[in-house]
């Protein structure tokens, strides 16, 4: 299999931009109509989840140690959307009928061959982690909604209790759908520790365009009943040895990992001295401060400290969280959770500061996850 021509053609197929999704599932559902109801109605997402699959997926084509395992949690993933093994050949010819629309001349046969047996390793790898994964865990889970509160404008805090249990670690991240957007995933991280009350929390904030998040926020109520994913991630997971001292930056709802992380050491015992910074655009978006001013106060190796940017009216901490934050790090390791420019910004901040990269835990914004609508 040459390498080097799939990365080229893709390059050049890449070119066209939004014409390639839009082909691809044209082709698709022209051939196999039946896969049209796997799909939300609107597909304006899901386009872009295809394009940026198939980058990664051809980019590290020559680094199978990175690619199986992005493939295998993909194909784990893919159960949720009732994909089964017999949907994997008709995905396969419409990418080849696309690849072959856009390439033109430049698709010859050995080039075919080389994508047919790319395809059928990529299917190959896909099909067998989801078997696998079927003999011992759901498609998903369903979580009766018992508690929503919206907190501040267009900040809810939802509380849902699992039909089966949920094996998860503090930190971790699992896509979310509901039935007022069927068929509409979106991945948001749990607020929680794992509880043996099989509930967990999500903090949702409305996005611009984010009709799952609107949903969430805004729609549900109490009885609605959610389906959640398996649980994915682990760069904002607690390392079990040495239990190091940690220094928490959190933006917006991106402080919904980091209260789980406060709640497991809580579980564990007082094995680390934790800082949690919380930052917000404005006091009104501290939308968790009562319960973390609690959990504050009921446990003396935990020091939280909001601080806002814009806010003129405020008395405590002003400035970038990620500065603020800064003055009380000494040699803690640090985890940041927030938005793509928030985490960037914070990150480059520590970085400069001197604070060592392999100290700095955060989620990368990729097509595998990133932050949910």
């Amino acid at each position: 299999m040459d390498t080097q021509a799939l990365k080229e053609s893709w390059h050049l197929v890449a070119r066209s931009g939004d014409q390639v999704p839009l082909f691809f599932y044209s082709a698709l559902f022209l051939m196999y109509p039946e896969t049209r109801a796997l799909f939300p109605v609107s597909m304006a997402n899901q386009r872009d989840r295809l394009v940026n699959a198939l980058g990664h997926i051809v980019s590290n084509v020559d680094r199978v140690d990175d690619l199986v395992p992005f493939l295998q949690q993909l194909g784990r993933d893919h159960r949720k959307f009732a994909v089964v093994a017999q949907h994997y050949p008709a995905v396969g010819q419409a990418l080849l009928a696309t690849l072959q629309h856009f390439l033109g001349d430049r698709w010859t046969p050995a080039l075919a061959r080389d994508w047919t047996a790319a395809y059928g390793l990529v299917a190959k790898v896909m099909n067998e982690a989801a078997e696998e994964s079927a003999a011992t865990t759901p498609p998903w889970w369903e979580g009766e909604i018992i508690l929503h509160e919206l907190r501040a404008p267009g900040i809810a805090v939802i509380r849902a209790r699992l039909n089966y249990a949920y094996a998860f670690r503090a930190g971790q991240s699992a896509s979310i759908a509901t039935p007022l957007r069927p068929r509409m995933w979106r991945f948001y991280s749990f607020a929680n520790a794992p509880r043996r009350d099989n509930t967990i929390d999500l903090h949702v904030r409305v996005v611009d365009g984010g009709v799952v998040s609107t949903a969430l926020a805004h729609g549900a109520q109490r009885g609605d009943i959610l389906r959640i994913g398996a649980p994915v991630g682990d760069r904002l997971t607690l390392d079990a040895n040495p239990p190091r001292d940690l220094l928490l930056i959190g933006g917006g709802t991106g402080l919904a990992p980091l209260k789980a992380l406060v709640e497991q050491v809580a579980y564990e015992g007082q094995r680390r001295n934790v800082h949690l910074f919380v930052g917000a655009r404005t006091s009104r978006e501290l939308y968790d401060i009562e319960a973390l001013s609690k959990i504050d106060i009921e446990n003396p190796w935990l020091r939280v400290v909001p601080v806002v940017s814009n806010d003129a009216f405020y008395s405590g901490e002003h400035g970038h969280v990620g500065d603020v934050a800064l003055k009380a790090w000494h040699g803690q390791d640090v985890f940041v959770c927030g938005s793509e420019e928030m985490v960037h910004s914070t990150v480059a901040r520590l970085l400069d500061a001197g604070v060592p990269p392999e100290q700095i835990r955060f989620d990368e914004f990729t097509s595998a996850g990133g932050r949910a609508q």
